[in-house]
C-alpha cells in the first residue's frame, strides 16, 4: 500500500499506474494499492517513512494513532531534520518512543533499482533482530540487503553524501577534471567519518556500502539530484534556478547547513561543507570555492583539517 498526502496525486497515479514526475518508464503493477487515506495503511509488518527529512514529523505525528505494537518504522529518506539537527529515525522515535525503528540506505538510485538492475542496501537497527527483518522482507534476486548495527553512521552516510555530491557537481559544473572530483570525493568522505565518529559512529561504516558506496554513487551519476543541483551552480545558475531545473526534492541544501551546525557544535573540521554552505548561502562565488580548499594552510593527510 502506498500513501500519498496529495489526494490529486493519488487520484492520477491510481489511474496512470505511473509517475510522469519521477519514473516515467516504470509502471505500478496491479498489487500495489495507492492511497491518500492513511488508515488504509494501519495494520501491517512495515512502515517505510520516504517523506522528506523536513516532512518526517509532521507524518511520523499524523501515523501515531496508527501505529500498533510491534511494527517496523523503517526510514529511507537520507537527511537530517533542519532546526533540530536530529537523525531522522530520531524523529520518528521521538514521535513514536515505543515503535520498532530502523534505517535503511545505501548505494541504490530508484530509476536503476525500478528497471531490476542489481542493486545494494544496509539495514540498521538499535534494537535486536529488526534489522534482520527488515533484510528478510526486501532480499530478492537484484535487491541484496546487509545489516549493520551502526545506525548513527548508517544514517549519516546517507545524509551527509549529498552534500560532497553538491561540490562535486559544482567543481563539474565549472569544467574541473576527474582529478579535483576524486579529491572532493576523498577528502568528502574523511570528513563525513569525521563528523560521524565525533557523534558515536562506527569508523568502519564510512568505508562500507552507506559511506564510500553511497558517496561514489551520488557523487558520479547522472541520476543524482544533488549533483546535477551543483553542476547548475557551477554553471553559473542561481540556487533557486539550480533548484527549479532539477525540479526534485534536493536533499544535500538543506542538510549542508544542518551539518555545518553540528560541526561547529562539536568542534569538527568539515571545509568542503564549510564551502558549500558559503555558496548555497552566503553569495559566494563558486569559481571561488575550489581555489579557496586548494590554498588552505599545508596539512598531512592524516592530521584532523
Amino acid at each position: 500500500t502506498a500513501w500519498l498526502r496529495s489526494p490529486e496525486k493519488t487520484r492520477a497515479l491510481r489511474e496512470s499506474r505511473c509517475s510522469s514526475e519521477y519514473l516515467p518508464d516504470i509502471r505500478l503493477t496491479e498489487d500495489i494499492s495507492i492511497t491518500s487515506e492513511m488508515a488504509e495503511t494501519a495494520g501491517v509488518d512495515i512502515v517505510v517513512f520516504a517523506a522528506g527529512a523536513a516532512s518526517v514529523r509532521t507524518v511520523a505525528a499524523a501515523y501515531r494513532s496508527f501505529y500498533k505494537p510491534g511494527q517496523i518504522l523503517l526510514s529511507v529518506s537520507k537527511g537530517l531534520e533542519p532546526g533540530t539537527n536530529l537523525r531522522l529515525s530520531e524523529v520518528i522515535a521521538s514521535v513514536i518512543p515505543e515503535a520498532r525503528i530502523a534505517a535503511f540506505s545505501g548505494p541504490c538510485h530508484a530509476e536503476e533499482l525500478s528497471k531490476g538492475l542489481p542493486s545494494t542496501y544496509v539495514a540498521s537497527s538499535n534494537e535486536p533482530g529488526v534489522a534482520e527483518a527488515v533484510q528478510d522482507a526486501f532480499m530478492s534476486p537484484e535487491f541484496r540487503v546487509y545489516t549493520n548495527p551502526d545506525i548513527i553512521g548508517v544514517e549519516l552516510g546517507g545524509a551527509l553524501k549529498n552534500v560532497i555530491a553538491i561540490a562535486t557537481g559544482i567543481s563539474d559544473g565549472l569544467g574541473n577534471g576527474d582529478n579535483i572530483r576524486a579529491a572532493i570525493m576523498t577528502r568528502g568522505i574523511v570528513e563525513i567519518a569525521r563528523l560521524g565518529l565525533a557523534m558515536g559512529a562506527r569508523a568502519e561504516t564510512f568505508g562500507g556500502l552507506t559511506g564510500i558506496g553511497d558517496l561514489i554513487a551520488t557523487c558520479t551519476s547522472a541520476h543524482s539530484r544533488n549533483r546535477r543541483a551543483g553542476f547548475y551552480i557551477g554553471q553559473g545558475k542561481s540556487l533557486e534556478q539550480a533548484l527549479n531545473e532539477v525540479h526534485m526534492l534536493v536533499e544535500g541544501v538543506h542538510t549542508a547547513k544542518t551539518a555545518l551546525a553540528l560541526a561547529r557544535q562539536l568542534g569538527v573540521p568539515m571545509p568542503i561543507t564549510n564551502e558549500v554552505n558559503n555558496v548555497l548561502f552566503e553569495g559566494k562565488d563558486p569559481g571561488l570555492t575550489v581555489q579557496s580548499l586548494m590554498e588552505r594552510d599545508r596539512k598531512s593527510e592524516y592530521i584532523e583539517g
